[in-house]
């Protein structure tokens, strides 16, 4: 055997797996009795969200922006009559595998193929017999690329399968949490509150917003944080009213706006957590609009509670707004799913909005989790109030996660 062989198939790896070999096992069994329900006899999962999901896979590269020769290929594949998965990967990824999968059986792309392809992993089934029907594929995943998803496609048609959609059926399947997924929210709260206070101690006239988020990364690190599926912005003045804006070199003056957007992860389950800060003594209109935008979550506490409508929180909450008259300041005002998340995006996949009636049917049922953020603009274009906090949804109880208080934070200068 090559001593690479011996690295990548016989080498002493430590297993990380998150949560028990049993906890994988049920939500492959539901995923299974929804492909049936819907008709689909195989499934091939290729956002790094749910592959995570089926077995606990976790890498810090997807292929998403490679060249040609590295495909983003690898997925994983479950049969509606077959218990175990598979799972494509590079022999590179071999000793990777054996660290972060559990349950998956693992079938590995030809040495020659480098990272392999689509032509491969449509042989490897049909040898195997999982292409005689339906075959779902997550079409509306980023990964891999519309040039890739095609070649997936045809070579799956190319054995007879019939493609179909199925991006939903694990999106749908995560929105109900286990308790131990609960769990790691929880954690990942814990987390963020103190990321949150090491950012606000590190916010001081003339120092860059990069420095504070360091700071932030520092913290969140220290306390058992993993790497966020998104930058985390530190915003400072008038920039703030841009929200998705990156941190930069940019100073923080005096009598500014500072809002820091952050996650706490565990097991890559992400708790949201934002704040707003001022370097001084706010001037009094901008104290009176931050002190009612901080207000509105004191209006939603009462209302928590297993099976709350998303049409009662979203009326209470724009109710709030109007009477306060800050409706036609707000930016934007609802929430998002909250739960596992890879680089790009920790948006999760069921919105509740005011102004839509997407979703407004459901409810926060045992099991969910879910971000509420606040963005008003502040008097004479100073910035953005901006305050996010994470909701979860037990069997016996709902609550907001953070313990940090939301009104506008002042520091010293």
């Amino acid at each position: 055997m090559e001593y690479r062989d011996e690295v990548y198939f016989a080498g002493q790896v430590e297993a990380e797996p998150p949560f028990p070999a049993a906890e994988f096992a049920g939500r492959c069994s539901r995923i299974r009795d929804r492909m049936a329900a819907a008709g689909i006899d195989c499934l091939v999962l290729s956002a790094p969200e749910s592959m995570f999901y089926v077995s606990g896979y976790q890498c810090e590269w997807y292929q998403a922006q490679s060249p040609p020769q590295w495909p983003a290929a690898s997925c994983t594949v479950l049969h509606v009559d077959h218990e175990q998965p598979l799972h494509f990967d590079t022999e590179r990824e071999a000793a990777l595998g054996r660290i972060t999968a559990t349950g998956v059986e693992p079938r590995l792309f030809p040495r020659t193929a480098l990272r392999g392809g689509a032509a491969y992993v449509a042989d490897e089934l049909a040898q195997a017999g999982w292409l005689r029907g339906r075959v779902g594929l997550e079409l509306w995943s980023y990964r891999p690329n519309r040039v890739l998803s095609e070649a997936f496609q045809i070579a799956l048609e190319a054995h007879g399968a019939r493609v179909v959609d199925a991006t939903f059926l694990v999106r749908e399947e995560r929105w109900l949490k286990s308790p131990l997924e609960l769990a790691a929210i929880r954690e990942a709260a814990t987390i963020a509150d103190v990321g949150m206070t090491a950012a606000r101690s590190a916010i001081q006239v003339g120092v860059t917003e990069l420095e504070v988020y360091g700071e932030l990364v520092r913290a969140l690190a220290r306390a058992g944080g993993e790497n966020t599926a998104i930058t985390q912005p530190v915003l400072s003045g008038p920039k703030t009213v841009a929200a998705h804006a990156l941190s930069s070199r940019r100073r923080i003056g005096a009598d500014e706006v500072v809002t820091v957007d952050c996650s706490g992860v565990r097991h890559r389950y992400h708790a949201n957590l934002a704040r707003t800060f001022f370097t001084g003594e706010p001037p009094d209109d901008i104290a009176a609009v931050a002190a009612l935008a901080a207000a509105s979550i004191e209006v939603v506490r009462p209302l928590l509670r297993p099976g709350l409508p998303f049409r009662e929180l979203s009326a209470t909450v724009r109710a709030y707004y109007e009477d306060a008259g800050l409706w036609g300041s707000r930016g934007w005002i609802g929430g998002y799913e909250m739960g596992i998340a890879f680089y790009g995006d920790w948006v999760g996949n069921v919105v509740w909005d005011p102004l839509s009636d997407v979703n407004a049917d459901r409810v926060f049922a045992p099991g969910t989790a879910v971000n509420i953020e606040t963005q008003i603009f502040l008097p004479r274009h100073q910035g953005l109030f901006f305050a996010i906090d994470t909701l979860i949804f037990d069997a016996d109880r709902a609550e907001v996660a953070s313990t940090l208080p939301v009104p506008l934070g002042k520091v010293g200068w």
